[in-house]
């Protein structure tokens, strides 16, 4: 997923925890035998062995486990044998209750490896989902750059019901950013089809409302063709932007979104839609007549794309996130650096952290300088 922020290198605290979780068995052994060694009247702190095969099974492997058992088993008669005690029926005892903890953690470490197994092959192709469904976006197409925040709800989900894409055409960039009614595998269905539909439409398209119109077909044709999927039954709200080279000037295409923020030097403002169009699968619902604004985009302006997973996050107290005040007071900030400011704003504003799915694309046109 594409990185918001300034981050420990990938892996650190992962690493850092699984070292630890690798060393416990082995801290429980030294303690236990120095507890017990050192004890006053030889308390029988040996009891604790059995702990160690029981941690192995979190972090090692099952032949690991079982050796960690019996290293457990022969500290247990080691201890035993110092005391004078010999093979008693309480050393017996003992090692059959460690013996049947490590069985049982051996059995645990054999399910758990076979489970981070298969969660790497999904995992590896979760990725390879993203990369065809929704591809990074680069940093620059013709003279603008694009900087993403992409953040999908779900725990450990790589892709939501929000959607992007950024294409170069003759002439002109043209970008799409929509969000799917509803969460899960139906929302990120839809926003597959509908990305599908700009990818085959954008270059043919002769503007924005022939574009809408194409992801309106494209949804439809979809439904007719697997009539067991409610991708056809879903709305989505999307904005379309289209960003021509000879001109100082973005033009937008609404359709149900929410409105763009257009900054000029340490000014921010809402793009005006006189006449929004419906959302895209409801525009059966009432004559659709798409009207495309256009409005003056110069060099070092920005323009602010994001879906409502942005501006409806709320604090505890109901409020919603001051989307605007925030992008005025980050004028000066890098264009490159707003992804990650707006992240780690919105997840400390969130009263449950980001509980939606989230996408914001920052447009600059660069000053003539660059």
């Amino acid at each position: 997923m594409p990185a918001a922020g300034h981050r420990s290198p990938p892996g650190t605290a992962t690493r850092t925890q699984f070292n630890l979780g690798r060393a416990l068995p082995f801290l429980v052994l030294v303690v236990t035998v120095v507890v017990d060694l050192v004890t006053p009247d030889r308390e029988r702190f040996d009891r604790l062995l059995v702990a160690a095969p029981a941690l192995a099974a979190v972090t090692w492997s099952v032949r690991e486990t079982v050796a960690i058992g019996l290293t457990a088993m022969g500290v247990r008669a080691l201890l035993s044998f110092s005391r004078g005690e010999g093979f008693a029926s309480e050393l017996l005892a003992s090692e059959a209750v460690i013996a049947a903890v490590t069985a049982a953690s051996a059995w645990v470490s054999r399910v758990r490896t076979r489970y981070e197994r298969d969660l790497r092959e999904v995992t590896a192709v979760a990725d390879v989902v993203q990369r065809v469904v929704l591809r990074p976006l680069p940093e620059r197409l013709g003279r603008f750059e694009l900087h993403l925040l992409y953040v999908a709800a779900a725990a450990k989900a790589r892709i939501g019901g929000d959607f992007y894409e950024a294409v170069r055409i003759p002439g002109a960039v043209r970008v799409i950013l929509g969000d799917v009614q509803g969460k899960g595998l139906g929302a990120v269905e839809t926003a597959s089809v509908l990305l599908g539909s700009f990818r085959a439409a954008v270059h043919e398209a002769r503007d924005l409302a022939a574009l809408a119109d194409r992801l309106d077909e494209g949804l439809a044709r979809y439904g007719a063709w697997d009539p067991d999927s409610d991708a056809s039954e879903r709305f989505a709200t999307v904005v379309l932007v289209e960003l021509p080279d000879g001109r100082d000037v973005v033009r937008l295409l609404s359709c149900g979104h929410p409105a763009p923020l257009l900054q000029r030097a340490t000014g921010v403002e809402p793009v005006h839609f006189a006449d929004p169009s419906l959302p895209v699968n409801l525009a059966g619902l009432a004559e659709n007549h798409h009207r495309i604004e256009e409005v003056p985009f110069g060099p070092g302006d920005r323009l602010l794309l994001y879906t409502d997973g942005v501006s409806e996050t709320r604090d505890r107290s109901g409020t919603f996130y001051p989307l605007e005040p925030r992008l005025r007071g980050w004028a000066r900030e890098p264009a490159a650096e707003l992804p990650a400011l707006l992240h780690r704003d919105l997840a400390a504003y969130g009263a449950d952290g980001l509980d939606d799915d989230v996408a914001a694309v920052v447009v600059v046109r660069p000053p003539l300088t660059d």
